[in-house]
């Protein structure tokens, strides 16, 4: 068979192009990338000499990764599985630039025909008879140009009059409250209509699903309108609404559309699953509105297709009046993608994708019922668990999506904490305990293509909708069970953080002397506190500069300990400001320990700060002390030996005749305690002596397996979150308490830890205690004073020699 030359080399740029950007990407994977261009960010003159394709396809792939270089990481974002069906899609759109240089006549022919063939294929796939088909960049142009058909439909003198007309009777479109955010307002601002002309109907509230439209409120505010001499003129339905998957009741609004002679349009993910064998007759229904809006790219993974509205009308010249066909060649051509794609993957083909899709949102839903800590929608008026899975369908066997919620509602047993009076600001705690469980769940199955979704009613949800992912993504079962296991393995983690949010807040006001408590709702995790330094008399900028450099030292010291628990300065667009974020912890955590600790280190650091602030002052009083003592001592000297030996040269005949032992003694000053001390001990064992150090004293200590990280309570275990919260494994230990002998280094409330461990509380405040205190051990000698002040200093070291 022969093919044109040039459809041939279309082909082979498009292969070579997609070979030279994959094989950038997996260069960029393996660290191998070359950065040839390192000012791509900047604009610059076009050069003068061309480039060759090679080149400039270099650059594009390093646009494209340009942040991902700068990171000298992969990328985080989900990246679209182009297969083979992708790159026909690719193709396409080459192929239509070659085409549309094409003689008109033979242009003409070809656009026809994949129009008419385009437009057979999606309309027996999606049960559509006598359709004609749009297509369109924006899936909200379809809806638009729908519209604008219907206008011209209903107002016969429209074309010549224009806007005139509408003041007669005013226009009415309806759309359920659980739209697309926006669509009603695009709407009106593309027919120029005011907003006054847009209805938002209610969903149910009493009966049925909270996300279906409520079609007696419906019906009463149509019959509303047209006595206000209002014109209904369309009604836009949800065949799985955007936030939840609800479809509404699509076969009694057709009939009440035919009742006020309005126009009913159909868009949403369900609309996928008419081209399966069997098919809901919730679904179905909607084969019998009068358009329809599919996004087959995001079901088929198909990358820059348009979307089509299908629609059904008998005058070919409003459909060209409102925009929906065209006499231009070129603009047929938009579906030349689609065209070569879906012959492509074939009828089988596409049925099997959305095959595929809905299995996978079966699988994770019955591996939700089976699980004994998460519920369905059809158990969630009796039964209590930890997490609630939501099928947001009328028939949940035909839903492809599936959402589910970390539940507040939970097994009180499986902790030692009790969520008993926790109830200021449960919504927005059990909000940020589901946005960080989809945001976990993203984060170690991105395959999967979870994502968190927040819905009015049930608050923050995860939305697992493979019909919009699958195909994109390449999710697979494996990714369900991996999806699963991980849900298995955060779902402790939260509720045992839930369960002792209360018992963190308790123990944190047992310390309301150094400790506050921050009542951070939207913080997922065990709580947040402040350490309040002491600062009476002070003025507020010093006590603002006091609080943060205290709190910021004592976060880094606690990120320090060797702990699982993860601590952090917070969200990052908090109110909150110098402040410890507790994250996730395990049911085993002891979390008067762990307040104990904060507290403690937190008087470490305040003591040793203030230390360091005071010793100009010590310094100076010790000095002046110092100097009154040895001026005692010389006069005691004086007294002692007599003037005769004071006289540079007749004492030191006399010393050398008759030598007189010296009686003063030397002084050692001491900046951490203030004191002045005698160096008798000094020169009699040739060494200093120095006060207990702390590392000598004696603490409390509790004896750990090795591995046992701190903050445990004993008889207690755990499992391994290392990949979710950073929470490792710990064994059942037994805990034997030991005494502390006090010092006055050390706050009185330190709490007991491991001696093994070297990044303990007690070892980091007797670490930094012990070498503060051989910084500032300093020793004044009496010799070097004399030489200053006296004359005969000289004389006094020589007859201490």
């Amino acid at each position: 068979m022969m093919v044109d030359s040039t459809l041939a080399q279309v082909g082979k740029n498009l292969s070579d192009a997609m070979r030279i950007l994959e094989d950038g990407q997996r260069e960029l994977e393996t660290g191998t990338e070359r950065r040839r261009f390192s000012r791509t960010s900047i604009p610059g003159p076009l050069q003068g000499d061309g480039q060759d394709v090679t080149t400039i396809l270099h650059l594009v792939h390093n646009l494209i990764h340009e942040e991902e270089e700068k990171e000298d990481k992969p990328s985080q974002h989900r990246m679209q599985n182009v297969g083979e069906q992708g790159h026909m899609a690719l193709l396409g759109h080459s192929l239509a630039a070659y085409i549309s240089v094409l003689d008109r006549e033979r242009l003409r022919k070809l656009t026809t025909r994949i129009l008419s063939d385009t437009t057979l294929w999606l309309c027996r796939l999606f049960r559509y008879e006598n359709g004609s088909a749009y297509f369109h960049e924006d899936n909200r142009d379809g809806l638009v140009k729908v519209c604008r058909l219907v206008i011209n439909a209903r107002y016969e003198e429209y074309a010549s009059e224009g806007y005139a007309v509408l003041s007669s009777k005013q226009p009415v479109i309806y759309q359920s409250a659980s739209s697309r955010p926006g669509l009603g307002q695009h709407l009106c601002s593309q027919l120029g209509l005011p907003l006054s002309s847009l209805c938002t109907v209610p969903c149910n509230t009493i009966f049925g699903s909270q996300h279906q439209m409520d079609v007696a409120l419906l019906d009463k505010l149509i019959k509303e309108d047209v006595e206000a001499g209002k014109l209904p003129l369309l009604l836009i339905a949800n065949a799985g609404t955007p936030g939840a998957g609800h479809t509404d009741k699509l076969g009694r609004l057709k009939d009440l559309c035919d009742q006020y002679s309005m126009w009913l349009h159909v868009e949403g993910v369900n609309l996928a699953t008419l081209v399966l064998g069997q098919v809901p007759s919730a679904i179905m229904a909607a084969t019998r509105s009068d358009s329809m809006t599919l996004t087959p790219g995001q079901w088929l993974g198909l990358p820059a297709v348009t979307a089509v509205t299908l629609y059904r009308h008998e005058d070919p010249a409003l459909s060209l009046a409102a925009g929906l066909t065209s006499s231009q060649p070129v603009e047929k051509l938009r579906a030349l993608p689609l065209w070569l794609s879906l012959q492509y993957l074939g009828h089988n083909g596409i049925v099997q994708k959305i095959r595929q899709a809905t299995a996978l949102s079966q699988q994770l839903l019955q591996k939700l019922k089976s699980l004994a800590s998460i519920k369905t929608s059809d158990v969630l008026e009796t039964e209590i668990s930890l997490v609630e899975a939501l099928t947001m369908v009328e028939d949940e066997h035909s839903s492809p999506v599936v959402l589910f919620k970390f539940s507040q509602e939970m097994s009180a047993a499986s902790s030692g904490g009790s969520v008993e009076g926790y109830c200021a600001g449960e919504r927005e705690v059990l909000d940020a305990f589901n946005r960080w469980l989809g945001e976990q769940l993203a984060r170690l199955v991105p395959s999967s293509g979870v994502e968190v979704v927040e819905l009015e009613d049930e608050g923050t949800c995860v939305r697992f909708s493979p019909l919009l992912t699958a195909a994109v993504l390449g999710t697979q079962q494996e990714d369900v069970e991996d999806l699963v296991e991980k849900l298995m393995e955060l779902v402790p983690v939260m509720s045992s953080t839930m369960c002792l949010r209360q018992d963190f807040r308790e123990e944190t006001h047992r310390h309301a002397a150094s400790l506050r408590y921050i009542e951070e709702l939207s913080w997922p995790g065990l709580g947040a506190v402040r350490y309040q330094p002491q600062t009476e008399g002070v003025d507020e900028n010093r006590r603002k500069q006091e609080l943060e450099k205290i709190n910021t030292e004592l976060l880094k010291k606690l990120q320090e300990l060797d702990t699982d628990i993860v601590f952090s300065t917070g969200p990052e667009f908090g109110t909150e400001e110098d402040c410890i974020f507790v994250g996730m912890v395990t049911e085993d955590v002891d979390v008067p320990e762990l307040v104990d600790t904060i507290a403690a280190l937190g008087r470490d650091i305040e003591e040793s700060g203030r230390l360091l602030e005071n010793m100009t002052e010590v310094v100076r009083k010790g000095i002046l002390e110092a100097e009154l003592q040895l001026q005692k001592a010389n006069e005691e000297k004086l007294m002692e030996e007599g003037v005769l030996r004071q006289l540079p040269l007749v004492g030191s005949v006399l010393n050398w005749f008759s030598p007189v032992q010296s009686s003063i003694k030397g002084r050692t000053f001491n900046l951490a305690a203030g004191s002045l001390d005698s160096t008798e001990g000094t020169y009699s064992t040739k060494a200093q002596t120095d006060r207990p150090s702390l590392q000598d004293t004696p603490t409390s200590s509790s004896k750990r397996l090795p591995g046992q990280r701190l903050f445990r309570r004993s008889g207690a275990s755990s499992d391994s979150f290392s990949e979710t919260s950073s929470i490792g494994q710990t064994d059942e230990t037994a805990r034997e308490e030991s005494t502390t002998v006090s010092s006055s280094t050390l706050p009185p409330t330190s709490p007991a830890v491991p001696e093994e461990d070297s990044h303990s509380a007690s070892d980091v405040s007797a670490e930094k205690m012990e070498e503060s205190s051989e910084q500032v051990l300093t020793q004044v000698e009496t010799e070097e004073a004399l030489e200053e002040r006296q004359p005969e200093g000289q004389e006094v070291e020589e007859s201490r020699r």
